[in-house]
């Protein structure tokens, strides 16, 4: 039986939590006084891991956090987590009352929503909503000031609903052009006019607007990337007010080394024939952790050297081209720092053609995260336990 949380390859993820917390320190007091924190952890963190992260960030300040759907934030609730979480993406109104049960706010974006949240409804609490405005994202939420009026007005009507949050999101704000983030601004302050009052808390900053202007504060935002040390985007990285931690690092081991010939290819589809006598090394890791075929050519760390992914990534495993004969057990770090060396997700993502985000998230549950803090292990976190009895 196994008692403890361990994994049994050699592929892991390192999630740094202390600077996490810095980063999300580094926020509270970057954000002007009496601004509320919401701190992002859909999508499992990031691949960061929910819970480890939710828990980092309000021991650094947060005040509330940020999923995309209720399932994720009830996962949140039976891991202990208590603080106030809101849901970002839709929820159906017949959870309307699971959601209230668990002390989780909902986004609403249209009236039919609430009319058949009502039908439903039975909890024995108010369920915290917040509405939602499109202001140019083109994605969920409100576009009309009559529309937006009513609904507050219908929300405000029902005694089991609490209007608790308005808020939008930025479609340009990592961009240095302002053009279309100034027009978002100026576009949800006139549908906040047509309101009689404002809820509790009116936020539209994502980590992007967060660092980069005062004047979309209000009184909450939201960090989503940049509390896991990664830039909104490469645009942003000289403008920074502070610098930014990065928290993921991706790390294997060699388990085996073998000598090839000139002319001997290499994985499938034999794209890689080597020119003279190369040692070649196997690690445990591919496209079914997310590490996928694109990267072939990618370059990795070992021993404080860059050398290539060579041949085709399989699914469970992929091939490096070695210096020299390395021994069967030496670390392969793909994203991070080794001996002196770095290889951060930013790096990853240009080989990828997309963004740092799309990079974190990919790695899959598959691989085990392993939480550091003061330079220790404090938990690893392995899925694949629940299948071991």
């Amino acid at each position: 039986m196994v008692k403890h949380a361990a994994y049994f390859r050699d592929t892991w993820a390192e999630i740094n939590l202390d600077h996490i917390f810095e980063n999300v320190k580094n926020m509270k007091q970057h954000i002007k006084g009496g601004t509320k924190l919401f701190a992002v952890v859909k999508a499992n963190g990031y691949g960061h891991g929910d819970y480890q992260v939710a828990k980092t960030a309000l021991e650094a300040g947060a005040d509330y956090l940020a999923v995309a759907f209720l399932d994720e934030a009830i996962a949140l609730r039976e891991k202990g987590i208590e603080a106030p979480i809101l849901v970002l993406g839709a929820t159906r109104p017949e959870d309307a009352t699971l959601a209230a049960n668990f002390n989780i706010a909902v986004t609403v974006f249209h009236e039919e929503w609430l009319k058949r949240a009502v039908e439903h409804f039975y909890g024995e609490q108010p369920l915290k909503v917040h509405i939602k405005c499109d202001t140019g994202m083109g994605r969920l939420g409100i576009r009309e000031k009559d529309e937006l009026r009513h609904l507050a007005d219908q929300l405000l009507a029902h005694e089991n609903f609490l209007f608790e949050g308005i808020y939008t999101h930025f479609a340009t704000a990592d961009e240095l052009t302002t053009t279309f983030y100034e027009q978002q601004l100026e576009r949800f302050k006139e549908l906040l006019s047509g309101l009689d009052s404002l809820p509790e808390l009116v936020h539209c900053s994502n980590s992007a607007a967060s660092l980069r202007f005062e004047d979309a504060q209000f009184n909450a935002v939201r960090m989503g990337i940049s509390m896991y040390g990664l830039t909104p985007s490469q645009e942003m990285k000289d403008i920074l007010p502070f610098p930014l931690k990065e928290s993921f690092s991706l790390h294997t081991k060699l388990v085996h080394v073998k000598e090839i010939k000139a002319g001997d290819a290499v994985s499938y589809g034999a794209t890689y024939i080597a020119k003279e006598n190369e040692w070649i090394g196997t690690i445990p890791i591919g496209y079914a952790d997310g590490w996928i075929r694109k990267l072939q050519g990618f370059k990795v760390i070992v021993d404080g050297k860059l050398v290539p992914i060579v041949g085709r990534i399989c699914m469970d495993q992929c091939m490096i081209k070695l210096p020299s004969k390395y021994p069967i057990g030496e670390k392969v770090t793909l994203i991070g720092e080794n001996n002196g060396m770095f290889v951060s997700v930013d790096d990853v993502a240009e080989k990828l053609e997309t963004i740092n985000y799309e990079v974190t998230c990919m790695i899959g549950n598959r691989v085990p995260r392993v939480y550091k803090k003061d330079g220790k292990t404090v938990f690893i976190h392995n899925p694949l336990h629940s299948l071991i009895k």
